[in-house]
């Protein structure tokens, strides 16, 4: 009987819950994305992560790559730091602000600044999940493609992502991430390494 509790304590150990207040800000991600838009689809590859800094901050980042069919690909790179402040044992207020680039090869390039707050927390025993609502402002540079740099503002948009990690042991889970925004959708799904 001691053997069979034993045998069965070990199997369970790696799929052990993870404390709820425990939510990792020390995570590295790579996985599967997609924008999907009127009349359009594009998928991609991303890696990502985020570092803490203490804690109450954290630094984050990825790069997507996309394949446009018949056209050059797309290479988005982003960065930013973020406040996380603790409102339960389980929940997590995080205020970001962040820098984005998009670039096609041999064209114009999409700056973007950004900013977003909302809440992560642990949803159940495996299950954690966030949702942020966020405003960016866009700036093209060189629209031409013509020699030289020129700058064109855009109107800022306001948008929101919902995401959730489904964790599979204490390191390892699965994370997925939607973003909304004027009537695009950017999509993510891959596994996650948290430390």
């Amino acid at each position: 009987m001691k053997r069979t509790l034993l045998a069965l304590a070990l199997i369970a150990t790696p799929f052990a819950a993870v404390n709820a207040s425990e939510l990792s800000y020390n995570y590295v991600e790579a996985g599967y994305t997609r924008v999907t838009g009127v009349g359009t689809k594009t998928d991609g590859v991303q890696v990502g992560g985020s570092a803490a800094l203490g804690s109450n901050f954290h630094l984050f980042g990825n790069f997507s790559s996309y394949d446009l069919r018949g056209a050059p690909n797309v290479d988005v790179w982003k960065l930013g730091v973020g406040y996380n402040h603790s409102l339960s044992n389980s929940t997590d207020l995080i205020a970001r602000v962040g820098y984005e680039e998009a670039k096609a090869s041999g064209s114009s390039s999409l700056n973007a600044y950004f900013t977003e707050v909302g809440v992560r927390g642990a949803l159940g025993a495996r299950v954690e999940g966030y949702a942020l609502a966020g405003y960016e402002r866009a700036q093209t540079l060189n629209p031409s493609g013509l020699p030289g740099v020129s700058i064109r503002e855009r109107e800022g948009e306001f948008y929101g992502r919902l995401g959730a990690l489904v964790k599979l042991n204490n390191n390892w889970g699965i994370n997925a991430d939607v973003k909304f925004i004027d009537g695009d959708a950017q999509y993510f799904i891959g596994p996650r390494l948290s430390f």
